[in-house]
C-alpha cells in the first residue's frame, strides 16, 4: 500500500519546462484550427506544409505532456498533504469541481476545452492515488492498451459488418459551425454550452483520448512517485534510456500506424487498429520529448537556459483559459473574423505572436506575484 514520501517535494524546474512547452504548443496548434473554428481561406502549398508539419511535431504530444503533468502535480499536492497526516483526496474532488466550473466558463469561448474532460478523467484516477505501485502499473498498463478500441477490434472480427464508434461529435460540430461564422458572442456562447459539453466528450471517447488521458494522469503519479523529473539517483541513465526506448519505440509504432490499417478491409478492425497505433506513436514522441527536456536542463550547460520558459509553464491555467477568450475574438465571426484571411500560416505566425505576448506578461505578473490570476484563484477556491 502507499506510503507518503520521505523526501520533499521542491518546486521541480523541469516540470515548469515541460508544462511551459506543453502548454505554447497547444496555443500554437489551437491558433491554426482557428480554434476549432475548421473554415479557411484558399489555402497555399505552404499552408499543407505549415499544416503536416506543425501536427506531426506538436499535436496530440503537448497534450500528452500537459496531461502527464496534471497527473504529477495531483501526485505532489496529495503527498505533500501525506506527509503532514492529511488526507487530501476529498479537498482534490473539490478541486476538480472547480475545474469544471472552469472547463464551463472556457466553453462559452472555446468549444475544444479540455478542462471538463479533465475533472471527469480524474474520478477514475482518485481511488488509485494511495494504491500500491503494482496497482497503479497495472491500471496504467489496462488504459494504455486502449480498451474500448479493443473491445471493439474483437466485436469487429466477430461482426465485420459492425461500424466503427460514433457517438455524434460530428453533428455536434455542425451544429456549432454557423454560429461561429454569423452569430453574436451570446449565440457562439450558448451553442457551445448547449453542444460543446457532449462534443468534447463523445470525440475524446470516439478518438481514444478519454482512455489515454486517464492512462496519462496515472503515468504521472508513477513519475512523482519514482522523482523522475529531479536530478538524483540513477535519473541521467533512466532519461537515456528512455529517449532510446522512445525512439525505438516510435520508429516501430509509426510505419505501422502508417501502412498497417490501411491494409484491413474491415473497417471497424481498422478504424480502431488505428487509434490504438497513433496514440501509442505519439506516446513515444512524447515520452522523447520529455527525457529530452529533462535531460538537457540537467545534465548540459545550454539546456540550462530552459529556465528562461518556467514562468510561462507556471501560468499555464491562465494561458489556457487567455488563449480560448483572445483566439476566439480574434477568429471568430463575433470578433475581428481572422478566419476569412488567415491561412495556416498566417495562423501559425499570429499564434507565435500571442505565445510571445503571453510570455512578456507572465514575467511581468510573476515579479509581483507567486502564482498568476487564474492560478490563485483556483487555489484560494480549493482551499477555502
Amino acid at each position: 500500500m502507499y506510503t507518503p514520501s520521505s523526501l520533499p517535494n521542491t518546486r521541480v524546474d523541469a516540470a515548469d519546462i515541460l508544462r511551459g512547452f506543453a502548454i505554447g504548443g497547444i496555443v500554437l496548434i489551437h491558433f491554426l484550427e482557428h480554434l476549432n473554428f475548421y473554415y479557411f481561406p484558399e489555402l497555399t502549398a505552404l499552408d499543407e506544409t505549415v499544416w503536416d508539419i506543425v501536427f506531426f511535431w506538436l499535436a496530440n504530444k503537448m497534450y500528452a505532456i500537459f496531461s502527464l503533468l496534471f497527473g504529477f502535480s495531483f501526485f505532489v499536492q496529495h503527498d505533500n498533504q501525506a506527509q503532514k497526516g492529511r488526507d487530501f483526496r476529498p479537498r482534490f474532488l473539490w478541486r476538480m469541481v472547480l475545474l469544471a466550473l472552469w472547463g464551463i466558463f472556457d466553453l462559452l469561448f472555446y468549444n475544444g476545452d479540455i478542462l471538463l474532460v479533465y475533472a471527469a478523467c480524474s474520478l477514475f484516477v482518485i481511488p488509485l492515488i494511495r494504491q500500491s505501485n503494482k496497482v497503479l502499473f497495472a491500471a496504467a498498463i489496462f488504459f494504455a492498451l486502449q480498451p474500448i478500441e479493443l473491445l471493439y477490434i474483437l466485436l469487429g472480427l466477430l461482426n465485420p459488418e459492425l461500424r466503427p464508434l460514433y457517438l455524434g461529435s460530428n453533428d455536434a460540430f455542425g451544429a456549432i459551425l454557423p454560429q461561429q461564422i454569423n452569430g453574436s458572442f451570446f449565440d457562439v456562447a450558448w451553442v457551445n454550452l448547449r453542444y460543446g459539453i457532449p462534443l468534447n466528450f463523445t470525440w475524446a471517447i470516439e478518438n481514444g483520448r478519454f482512455t489515454q488521458t486517464i492512462f496519462l494522469f496515472i503515468a504521472g503519479i508513477i513519475l512523482g512517485r519514482y522523482r523522475y523529473l529531479y536530478d538524483e539517483g540513477n535519473n541521467r541513465l533512466r532519461w537515456k534510456k528512455t529517449m532510446l526506448y522512445s525512439l525505438i519505440g516510435f520508429a516501430v509504432f509509426y510505419p505501422l500506424y502508417t501502412y498497417m490499417p490501411g491494409t484491413i478491409d474491415n473497417v471497424c478492425v481498422s478504424h480502431s487498429l488505428g487509434i490504438m497505433l497513433k496514440a501509442w506513436m505519439n506516446l513515444c514522441m512524447m515520452l522523447f520529448y520529455v527525457s529530452g527536456i529533462t535531460w538537457l536542463y540537467h545534465c548540459t550547460k545550454p539546456g540550462k537556459k530552459l529556465i528562461v520558459i518556467a514562468p510561462y509553464g507556471k501560468m499555464s491555467l491562465t494561458n489556457y483559459m487567455t488563449q480560448s477568450i483572445f483566439g476566439a475574438m480574434l477568429f471568430y465571426g463575433w470578433g475581428f473574423g481572422l478566419y476569412q484571411y488567415c491561412g495556416h500560416t498566417e495562423s501559425l505566425l499570429l499564434g507565435i505572436a500571442f505565445v510571445g505576448l503571453q510570455y512578456l506578461f507572465c514575467c511581468w505578473w510573476l515579479k509581483n506575484h507567486k502564482r498568476g490570476p487564474f492560478e490563485e484563484l483556483w487555489r484560494k477556491a480549493t482551499w477555502i
